[in-house]
């Protein structure tokens, strides 16, 4: 299993949210760049990167504190947040970002998803955001009528290698992953599956890599010092 430790950005800082809400966020660096490197310290060989701004707004407002972050760490990188045209989707991989994750736009704009996985194959990830079964969409502010399995079932369809699934209501409060949610969809789907929101601590990691995921997204765990990175990725190797 790979651990994708996070960097969530805004205004070219690295920041945290409470359960996605915009006015509950900590700072945790003015150089997220000096936190990639501490990623490739503790030998993490993955970064999982959200420009929040992008989500919310669309566009690529912190496009130059990701490529600063992929040149710094040298590690491979996946971006999501607002990627919501092929135009954005040239620029990051053009620009060296190794994955792009799509959320709002795979949900809206199918053509458009099928458009940039032809184009990109698995350079092409999918961003799925859960809150209470449906998919939730602009940055979590809203939720869609979709719902999870539905969602899984068409991406699967499209030729999605790779899916990011988040349970919305357990990221950033260290209350555990969900591992319902996770076994039932890694024995439902045959993606590359990698879980996120609310792991938080060895037992969530070994649980999750015990299924046979693809991999686990640590966020605000390595910011609070509740996961030991180096300690978490030797327990994976």
């Amino acid at each position: 299993m790979i651990l994708f430790p996070a960097i969530d950005l805004v205004g070219g800082k690295a920041v945290r949210l409470y359960k996605g809400d915009y006015d509950k966020m900590t700072v945790y660096s003015n150089h997220p760049e000096e936190i990639a490197l501490d990623f490739k310290n503790c030998g993490a060989t993955h970064i999982h990167i959200v420009d929040l701004e992008g989500a919310r707004d669309g566009g690529t407002p912190n496009l130059d504190t990701v490529l600063k972050i992929k040149k710094e760490s040298g590690l491979f990188c996946e971006v999501g947040g607002g990627i919501r045209s092929m135009e954005v989707v040239d620029r990051y991989l053009s620009a060296g970002v190794d994955r792009v994750i799509l959320g709002t736009a795979a949900i809206s704009d199918e053509a458009f998803l099928k458009k940039a996985i032809e184009k990109y194959g698995e350079k092409i990830a999918v961003g799925a955001d859960i809150r209470e079964g449906f998919i939730a969409v602009k940055g979590w502010l809203e939720r869609s009528s979709v719902t999870a399995d539905e969602f899984f079932e068409r991406m699967q369809n499209l030729g999605v290698k790779t899916i990011i699934c988040t349970d919305i209501n357990r990221d950033g409060v260290m209350a555990g992953t969900n591992r319902d949610l996770y076994r039932t969809m890694s024995r439902r789907y045959s993606m590359d599956i990698t879980a996120s929101g609310g792991v938080s601590s060895m037992d969530d990691i070994l649980a999750l890599q015990k299924m046979g995921l693809y991999g686990a997204i640590i966020g605000k765990a390595y910011y609070t010092g509740a996961i030991d990175l180096k300690q978490a990725v030797e327990a994976v190797q």
